[in-house]
């Protein structure tokens, strides 16, 4: 698979859970113009997530290895998306050295 083109409006911070597990959490707000690209991007993680999967998605608790959830809020012109993935310290950490780009 081709690496994917860095991410512009996406970044991530991580939290390490100290037993193997973290989770990776991305917000970002646009306008209407921006709003597409930014839609692409969420695309784009969760395509890789799902082509790199460490194993079943769905809630940890319920036996899932990882997860992915995302929440979309409009104020008035701005349009906010946050997407948190969860699930092994190596994935993640695999999948943000595949999409976030060096000279963010």
């Amino acid at each position: 698979m081709p690496k994917p083109t860095p991410l512009k409006y996406l970044m991530f911070d991580a939290s390490d859970d100290g037993q193997g597990y973290g989770s990776w959490e991305a917000m970002a707000s646009v306008r209407a113009p921006q709003l597409t690209a930014l839609q692409a991007e969420v695309q784009t993680v969760l395509a890789w997530a799902k082509a790199n999967s460490p194993g079943p998605r769905g809630p940890l608790d319920d036996g899932g290895v990882w997860d992915a959830d995302q929440h979309t809020q409009t104020d008035g012109d701005w349009t906010m998306v946050t997407l948190t993935l969860v699930g092994p310290w190596a994935w993640g950490e695999a999948l943000l050295a595949q999409l976030v780009s060096d000279n963010a």
